[in-house]
């Protein structure tokens, strides 16, 4: 740091010997005299106005470089944080008997740092409004987790996770999807909003490279009712544990990588897999796995998405023995893909529309092992689903959503579905 010039003044005891001269030759004062003496004078109230001068100088330089450094104890950031987002739906089919409004979701989320490096993240989710034996509503801890970063690059957390498979679970607000509902493939195939307990190791790096890994609580297929719909609407959804007193023999495998090395644009995928017995005297120990491959592209105004999911369940064949004759066997595998486009279009007054368009295709009963021809009449095809619509964003945090679906297999699913969200 820079100092100021340091001046040199006469000392004290050269001034008070000038004056003393000048005093003893006062008897014998001459013009000159009367002028030195003065200037002596004069020179010694210079001294004192510059040394006051000085310490003022001092005093500002010590305030300045006390502001530039705060203290430790100064807060860097609120320590705890309430967030929240929401939806309601309208959806109105082609029997307009059947037309429906929702409060889809409400959720409240509740973020703590204890530190720079730690901090609890957690979330509490109400579907369908009203939660209780007689109705159709649903409480539900969504995410509950401690996170610690242990350096700039690296970090781990544990506790009730999201998981990181696909472009959507761990991204689910309505302002950050396109359409009224979530798209089927990451709903019917990869479960929404899927939930595991259990621990995972992160990183990001400088290169664009984001990845993590971990084990958790994986499914319980003892929980498959091949009497219910349910099972068909979404394999995986229908016996995931969400850590409601989940039974934990067989701790699967997860992981995940993206890479966003290019302005825009974000290439990844992501597997889990697993044992879903869940016993060590099981007959049947059934393997699962997911997967998914994806890629978003955001060049401009323009905001691309293509996303293709697969599942698998091994020994399917010994598994549906017991179930033969039933509408909604266990199948061998289940996958789907969509293919998305967007436009965002900057309305005056901070208003944005994007209109879309999106293109899926799923089955989620492919194929089946160990069972005959006449058996396998079940299989439901592959659905084939067309969603052309917009999102209205009021500001970047609400948004006003309509869209048209039709469906190819069950063209009575054919849709309007209006809808708002918000999120902060």
């Amino acid at each position: 740091m820079s100092h100021p010039s340091r001046i040199r003044f006469p000392s004290r005891l050269t001034l008070i010997a000038l004056a003393c001269s000048a005093s003893m030759a006062h008897a014998q004062t001459t013009p000159i005299q009367d002028q030195l003496l003065q200037r002596v004078e004069s020179l010694t109230q210079e001294l004192e106005r510059l040394k006051a001068e000085l310490k003022q100088v001092q005093v500002t330089q010590q305030q300045t470089q006390a502001m530039a450094q705060p203290t430790a104890t100064a807060p860097t950031a609120p320590a705890t944080v309430l967030s929240s987002y929401g939806e309601i739906n309208y959806s109105r089919p082609k029997d307009h008997s059947q037309a429906k409004a929702d409060v889809r979701r409400f959720v409240i989320g509740l973020q703590h740092r204890f530190d720079e490096k730690t901090k609890l993240v957690s979330e509490l989710e109400v579907e369908h409004s009203i939660a209780s034996a007689d109705d159709q509503g649903e409480v539900e801890v969504e995410q509950l987790y401690i996170e610690h970063q242990l350096n700039d690059t690296y970090g781990v957390r544990g506790g009730l996770i999201l998981m990181p498979i696909g472009l959507l679970n761990t991204n689910h607000e309505p302002t950050a999807y396109y359409g009224v509902e979530r798209n089927f493939i990451e709903t019917a195939i990869i479960p929404s909003t899927w939930r595991e307990g259990g621990v995972q190791v992160f990183g990001e790096h400088d290169n664009g490279i984001s990845w993590s890994a971990g084990m958790s609580t994986g499914f319980d297929i003892s929980a498959w009712d091949a009497s219910s719909s349910e099972t068909r609407e979404s394999p995986l959804g229908s016996i995931h544990q969400e850590l409601q007193l989940a039974k934990a023999h067989d701790p699967p495998a997860l992981g995940n990588v993206d890479w966003r090395g290019s302005p825009g644009l974000r290439v990844g995928a992501s597997a889990f897999s697993g044992g879903a017995s869940q016993s060590s005297s099981a007959t049947a120990k059934p393997h699962i796995t997911v997967w998914d491959a994806h890629v978003k592209w955001t060049p401009g105004r323009w905001d691309l998405t293509a996303l293709y999911a697969r599942g698998s369940i091994s020994q399917t064949s010994t598994l549906n023995q017991a179930s033969v004759g039933s509408p909604y066997l266990i199948p061998k595998a289940f996958d789907g893909s969509y293919v998305q486009a967007a436009y965002r279009w900057q309305i005056g007054h901070g208003y944005t529309l994007a209109p879309f368009a999106r293109y899926e295709r799923y089955n989620t009963a492919r194929s089946f092992e160990g069972v005959s021809a006449a058996l396998n009449l079940d299989q439901p095809g592959t659905e084939a689903v067309t969603t052309v619509g917009a999102n209205f964003y009021l500001n970047p945090n609400v948004v006003l959503k309509a869209d048209l679906q039709r469906f190819k297999l069950n063209s009575g699913n054919n849709r309007l579905n209006l809808g708002i969200g918000y999120t902060f």
